[in-house]
């Protein structure tokens, strides 16, 4: 099981918020049991756009993987993070199949 680790900044922690990124996070574990880790950050930022910013750090072999996403709300820019993550991860696969 791979570790999931939050950090709040400007932001009270959401319990319901944990639970949807943890269910989001864990599938893509499923799919990549090369992932020992996840930090994800979750802060408020005052732009023009959207002032909801959700960064996810993964932790595996290679290079650390990196998404951010700005959205109206946390849950639109998580799953933002988790797709882009996805894509990065299927890429790191093909480069770590051997033939």
């Amino acid at each position: 099981m791979s570790k999931i680790i939050f950090e709040y900044h400007d932001v009270t922690a959401s319990d319901s918020l944990e639970a949807y990124t943890t269910d989001r996070l864990n599938k893509l574990f499923e799919r990549n049991d090369f992932v020992i880790r996840a930090d994800v950050f979750f802060k408020t930022e005052n732009t023009a756009t959207a002032n909801m910013v959700a960064s996810i750090r993964l932790s595996a072999p290679g290079p650390r993987l990196f998404a951010e996403a700005a959205h109206d709300n946390f849950r639109s820019a998580v799953t933002e993070c988790v797709d882009e993550l996805q894509r990065q991860l299927a890429k790191r696969k093909e480069s770590l199949k051997t033939y």
